[in-house]
């Protein structure tokens, strides 16, 4: 055979005795989707990632919470004292806007020998004062104009207690100031309080900074 003809011969396609072409019948099975392929990619990184984490002693995984105000820092502003000072770090703060904060539950707050001495539950009005609190952190601040001799807690609306809170947990606020009235001395302040991630309780808070 020659060259050319060894060449053609490459280049043809393969044809039967009968001069027409050859057809393959391949099963659908055989083939794998781009899509299946990155749910493998992702599943595998998953897996990947959650035997790195077993490897870390879980008392090193969670960082802390960071820390903008302190306890005395919030001393200095709330005029709260034991046993009625419910918010321990402030972890965010927006000036003029929101703040977030938390409380550490625990057995040994006042509350839970008679709240209840077989479950200890935190009371859902002390959870709405906590959050009170934090939503005084904002108001009584120079960007609002609130002092501690004038401030205070006016109204709640829509408060809804999603899962009860209890010894041991995190409790981590977050309020947000939604309308300001200054001539009249009326704030409206947007609340929600979660553990875990998860919402626990919500409302709309009034608070009042005139006399």
């Amino acid at each position: 055979m020659s060259a050319m003809a060894l060449s053609n011969s490459l280049t043809s396609p393969l044809t039967s005795h009968s001069s027409s072409p050859l057809s393959f019948a391949v099963p659908r099975s055989n083939f794998v989707s781009l899509k299946s392929l990155r749910s493998f990619a992702l599943s595998c990184s998953l897996n990947g990632a959650e035997a790195a984490d077993k490897k870390i002693p879980i008392e090193k995984r969670f960082p802390a919470f960071p820390t903008v105000m302190d306890i005395n820092q919030i001393r200095e502003i709330l005029p709260h004292r034991f046993p009625f000072l419910l918010v321990d770090r402030v972890i965010e703060y927006t000036p003029g806007v929101s703040a977030v904060a938390i409380k550490n539950v625990t057995i040994n707050d006042n509350f839970f020998p008679g709240h209840f001495p077989e479950r200890p539950i935190m009371p859902g009005v002390l959870m709405v004062e906590a959050m009170a609190q934090v939503g005084g952190l904002v108001m009584l601040q120079p960007e609002v104009g609130g002092s501690r001799e004038n401030f205070f807690f006016a109204g709640i609306d829509k408060v809804r207690f999603r899962k009860p809170v209890v010894a041991g947990d995190t409790l981590v606020m977050r309020m947000t100031l939604i309308k300001l009235q200054k001539r009249f001395g009326i704030a409206k302040m947007e609340g929600k309080a979660y553990v875990g991630g998860e919402v626990v309780c919500e409302g709309e808070f009034l608070m009042a900074t005139g006399s």
